[in-house]
């Protein structure tokens, strides 16, 4: 009997067992996708945590420590920094004002209602960046799973991508986003026990901090200098990841499904303290595997957590762990689908080709958005050759840019337009794209040169054009006076 097939074979029994009693609960369109706003400060909590790291924490993350040192350091410290600051700007105002302005579901519903946009050309083009982005980030969700499938089970690539992709298919299509909560609160239970554990027990079988820094340092001291081969530039744009947290509709959504805005004080606190623990940790299973794998240098530094596993670990603790990767990649990859899948039904389908559909209706084309989405994803997957960390954050980018200083603005300033926020998301998303086809620029990541010209353009396009309607202005004050 193979520990590891059983392991997941019962991780595979429970989450299934979850989603089964989670399908039951879905009638209605918001249940599907929002979950009827019923999560608790826990659920919400885990939820945004486990779906915004996915197995790029456990993958990705060693893999860059590994690879460069601890000069990588900065690119944890930005993304505690910007989740930090996303809860504690946007959580709370976006959870009132998405329930004041028509209920609405989804992010590009959020800016057509806050903007009182009857042409729907904004949730028209904010749907389109959805599914844009959201494929790649999904495709890189599927090159990771393929990874983990194939070094762990001997599969071949392809059938390691199927195989997993596979899986999380079923239960996003059955469960939806109730499901997808619950899962994503064990599973992120599970990936913070794993983070905890393998760099602890990395450092004892090296002996101590100390044999384990003379390892690295033999490797070579720059691994050990938090400046060396980093520019200026360089430190500024791993910084900058954290900018990209104010736009990815697959964390904020978590937002709009809390019960109320009172309980998101006790949710970012669960949060933080989850998400910093296991940022250092997947960063210091890195920086320690440079001494570990020093003899035995491995071919894909993305593996690093892979084998440590497997070979610091009884097969059956073993498996718990390998179970954490597929976890983190299904909390994410299940949520990426269900926003695209959102961006589909209610943003496209029942805005524009039927407004009369049922509640039935609108679910079964929710179902079909996650397989035609899940389609392309896994076209994109299936050359092994394809970096977790690339794709991670060209669809990182492109998310942030286009939609951060939209949504963070929208929240702040009643002047803001409709063409305001229809400026600043094409300036956004235009910039991410063509930024790293010029060579002289490629040493600034392009979220923070896209940031920064999509929110130049949001207040420039607001401020040249009329000021918001009446209507806009009263609900803006009404939101203000609930916080």
């Amino acid at each position: 009997m193979n520990p590891l097939f059983v392991t997941f074979a019962l991780y595979i029994f429970v989450i299934f067992s979850i989603g089964y009693f989670a399908v039951r609960r879905n009638k209605t369109l918001s249940d599907y996708v929002l979950g009827g706003r019923t999560l608790s400060g826990p659920i919400a909590a885990l939820g945004a945590g486990a779906s915004d790291m996915s197995s790029w924490l456990l993958l990705a993350l060693p893999g860059a420590f590994l690879l460069h040192g601890i000069n990588q350091i900065w690119l944890p410290i930005g993304l505690a920094m910007g989740a930090y600051l996303n809860w504690q700007w946007v959580a709370k105002r976006l959870r009132v004002y998405t329930e004041i302005a028509g209920d609405s579901l989804t992010v590009p519903s959020y800016f057509h209602n806050r903007f009182q946009d009857h042409s729907r050309i904004l949730k028209t083009l904010t749907a389109l960046v959805v599914l844009i982005f959201f494929t790649f980030y999904a495709s890189a969700s599927f090159v990771s799973i393929g990874l983990l499938f194939h070094t762990m089970f001997n599969l071949s690539y392809t059938h390691a991508v199927l195989l997993g992709g596979a899986i999380i298919l079923i239960y996003t299509i059955v469960g939806g986003f109730l499901a997808i909560s619950w899962i994503d609160f064990f599973q992120g239970s599970l990936v913070f026990i794993a983070l905890l554990t393998v760099p602890l027990v990395t450092l004892h079988a090296l002996h101590g901090v100390h044999p384990a820094l003379d390892l690295i340092a033999i490797q070579g001291t720059h691994f050990l200098d938090a400046f060396s081969g980093i520019s200026f530039l360089g430190v500024l744009s791993l910084l900058a990841w954290g900018l990209g947290y104010f736009g990815q509709p697959h964390i904020i959504v978590r937002f709009m499904a809390a019960k109320n805005h009172r309980v998101i004080p006790q949710a970012q606190f669960i949060c933080m303290t989850w998400m910093i623990v296991s940022l250092f940790g997947a960063a210091f299973t890195g920086f320690f595997a440079i001494a570990y794998f020093a003899k035995m240098p491995l071919s894909d530094p993305e593996t690093a957590f892979l084998y440590l596993a497997h070979d610091l670990f009884n097969p059956w603790i073993a498996g718990v762990l390998l179970a954490a990767v597929l976890s983190a990649n299904m909390s994410t990859t299940s949520a990426q689908l269900l926003s695209s899948s959102s961006a589909i039904t209610e943003d496209l389908y029942h805005s524009f080709a039927h407004r009369q559909a049922s509640q039935k209706e609108l679910v079964f084309i929710g179902r079909l958005g996650v397989l035609i989405v899940a389609g392309v994803a896994f076209y994109l997957a299936m050359n092994p050759e394809n970096s977790i960390l690339n794709l991670v954050a060209h669809a990182w980018a492109g998310l942030g840019a286009s939609f951060g200083p939209v949504i963070l603005i929208s929240l702040f300033w009643p002047r803001m337009t409709r063409n305001g926020a229809f400026a600043g998301m094409l300036v956004g998303a235009l910039t991410v794209i063509v930024w790293p086809l010029i060579p002289e620029l490629k040493a600034v990541y392009e979220l923070l040169p896209g940031f920064i010209f999509a929110s130049i353009a949001v207040f420039i396009i607001s401020l040249a054009g009329k000021s918001p309607s009446a209507q806009v202005s009263e609900q803006f004050n009404a939101v203000r006076a609930l916080l």
